[in-house]
């Protein structure tokens, strides 16, 4: 029995059933979101790098407002001289290599474009245009809320060369990468509209269903987004073992593709693919593309037991992955993330093809099942997808580093050293350096992650992570959602952390004072010189070996931890968060037998100075 055919069914349940789940929710406690359908047909003409595409997209408006007006993103558009990606980009202190000047030197026939030629609301014809990368329409009939209604749409487009993610003719060869390729209507929650122009950096997209078919050139295989119809009459690889294809009908194939519960579609294309299959252990099926050159090849048969590994790793930490297929797709200008696919380069290193698989699969289970506004909060994807990926790297090659995200913690350092920090709150769109918004999403997301496990200790972490990706995948969670969740498991108070770390340019720095003798005990004088107060972790070693494990919580946590990994604490007075000084004091240990005072030793705690955070007995 085909895998594709006989697993569709199931997923297609499944993603429905979890939208009716986000759907009942929305009724309980006033949550709400949009739904999509997508009915898409392209012809593509690869001689000319253009293709003509029918859109019937039905709108479901969840929400309690009535809309007058719906945006479309029009991603091609930016791949233009003088559009907004590259003025953006000429401004910047730290220019993108990838793109540099590149888009002002493109030819007529080299940009990309995406042009409406006609669009209609249940028949009747609307009115719009075009701002850069957005497509403004005036509705026909005001939706309401509660109602559906169906836009068809008939466009054409141009792919552009390959600048940044989409496009044609890769620096690898990859003919096409298809990404951001069709009109998308922009997401309408409850901050509004969001219809962002495109300058290269995140995305967000409307939960729904699509269905698309590809007429393409025969000599093409084509990896994508979703589950393959019609496999037997397309071969490439997708037909079951042991069939024979259909033989192809005309010059072009026809790629039918299904994908339920997603809110995007892409897709890869060459006529040089090898296409290969590995079934992991809970039945998802991982499709790998890639041009077999003979320095690479290695690397990319190694890979799929690697990714099995991975996906049993992000089950266990994190989640079950909810779709039964995965593809890895060579193309794009490093590795991007997209439904129940990516586009990655493949000339790597088998180390470094399996860190950007790991890292651009992981983003499934943030960017795509849980699907936060990853413009307004990058960090939440990009950085919860780089802790995953150091997470997932030490298991997958044994590295047992002491502290797998060690990279990021200097890195939150350097960026606040140089003085570029900005808030983590700002806009993905708005940050003023490309290095400030690398840093912050990447690794101030993954230090968020790994110090909020120092926070309420590894074991409570991880099930409030399981509880996180549970209660909110399928509907866009923000952060005030994903902290509330370690609040109610935990019983402690930490909005504080979220303000401090994603509202503020507050820092962290302790250090460990004077250390003396206090009647028959010892008292150590702790301080806080930084701005942003924390909870801290003392180990005490005495002079037989043996350490004993305080932990003081903050007064505004209203609790504390009681364990951390392998470690038992013994919880001390809280220590006000107004204050700046602090005694631990110890009435059963003499001081003679203190050897050394240290704050934090899992070393998780984002200190800016961590030089000054041991005492050692002279």
């Amino acid at each position: 029995m085909n895998t594709t055919r006989r697993h569709f069914g199931k997923t297609l349940l499944l993603g429905t059933l979890l939208l009716s789940a986000a759907g009942l929710k929305a009724q309980n406690d006033g949550y709400w979101q949009q739904k999509v359908h997508y009915v898409m047909d392209i012809d593509f003409d690869h001689k000319k790098h253009q293709y003509r595409g029918k859109q019937e997209l039905t709108y479901y408006n969840n929400s309690p407002d009535t809309l007058h007006r719906v945006y479309y993103h029009l991603y091609f558009n930016a791949f233009q001289p003088g559009s907004e990606m590259d003025i953006r980009n000429q401004n910047l202190r730290d220019r993108d290599r990838r793109i540099g000047d590149r888009i002002g030197k493109l030819k007529s026939d080299e940009i990309g474009y995406q042009k409406i030629l006609s669009l209609k609301q249940d028949g009747k014809d609307l009115e719009h245009k075009t701002t850069g990368t957005i497509l403004e329409v005036t509705l026909a009939q005001p939706l309401l809320p509660g109602k559906t209604t169906v836009f068809k749409m008939d466009f054409e487009a141009q792919v552009p060369l390959q600048i940044r993610r989409s496009g044609r003719n890769s620096a690898e060869g990859i003919d096409y990468s298809m990404s951001q390729w069709y009109p998308k209507l922009c997401e309408y929650d409850y901050m509004g509209w969001h219809a962002d122009p495109y300058i290269g950096r995140e995305f967000y997209g409307v939960w729904g269903d699509f269905d698309v078919t590809i007429h393409m050139d025969k000599a093409y295989t084509i990896g994508a987004t979703g589950y393959l119809q019609n496999p037997q009459e397309i071969g490439k690889g997708y037909e079951t073992p042991g069939s024979k294809p259909a033989p192809p009908a005309g010059d072009k194939l026809h790629w039918h593709f299904k994908a339920p519960a997603v809110h995007d579609f892409a897709w890869g294309a060459d006529p040089d693919y090898v296409h290969k299959r590995y079934t992991n252990d809970d039945g998802v099926e991982l499709h790998f593309f890639y041009q077999p050159e003979e320095k690479y090849v290695a690397a990319w048969e190694a890979l799929p037991a690697k990714m099995a590994q991975f996906f049993d790793l992000m089950k266990n930490k994190f989640g079950k992955y909810p779709y039964k297929q995965f593809s890895f797709v060579q193309g794009g200008d490093g590795g991007m993330e997209y439904p129940m696919m990516t586009l990655i380069t493949g000339r790597r290193t088998e180390s470094s093809l399996v860190g950007v698989s790991v890292h651009e699969a992981a983003h499934n289970w943030f960017y795509g099942v849980l699907a936060t506004n990853e413009t307004l909060y990058p960090w939440m994807d990009e950085g919860f997808t780089t802790y995953a990926t150091n997470y997932c790297m030490d298991i997958i090659y044994n590295e047992k580093k002491a502290n797998p995200f060690e990279e990021d913690y200097e890195g939150l350092r350097m960026l606040d050293s140089v003085g570029l920090r900005e808030p983590l709150c700002t806009h993905g769109d708005w940050f003023q350096t490309n290095y400030a918004y690398g840093i912050s999403s990447y690794s101030m997301g993954s230090v968020f992650l790994a110090q909020l496990s120092y926070i309420t200790g590894m074991q409570a972490f991880d099930v409030c992570l399981h509880r996180y990706y549970n209660d909110w995948g399928f509907k866009h969670p923000t952060p005030v959602n994903f902290l509330r969740v370690f609040e109610k498991y935990t019983q402690l108070e930490l909005d504080w952390y979220l303000n401090q770390y994603v509202y503020s340019l507050n820092g962290i720095d302790y250090r460990v004072g004077l250390v003396d003798k206090k009647g028959k005990g010892t008292v150590i004088n702790l301080q806080r010189t930084g701005q942003f107060p924390m909870p801290l972790d003392v180990a005490v070693t005495l002079k037989n070996g043996s350490v004993q494990y305080y932990t003081i919580p903050l007064d505004i946590m209203r609790g504390a931890k009681k364990s951390d990994g392998d470690k038992t604490f013994t919880a001390a007075a809280s220590w006000a968060w107004v204050n700046p000084n602090y005694q631990l004091v110890l009435e059963n240990v003499a001081f003679g037998d203190v050897r050394k005072v240290q704050i934090d030793p899992s070393g998780r705690l984002a200190d800016l100075k961590p030089a000054d955070n041991t005492w050692t007995a002279p």
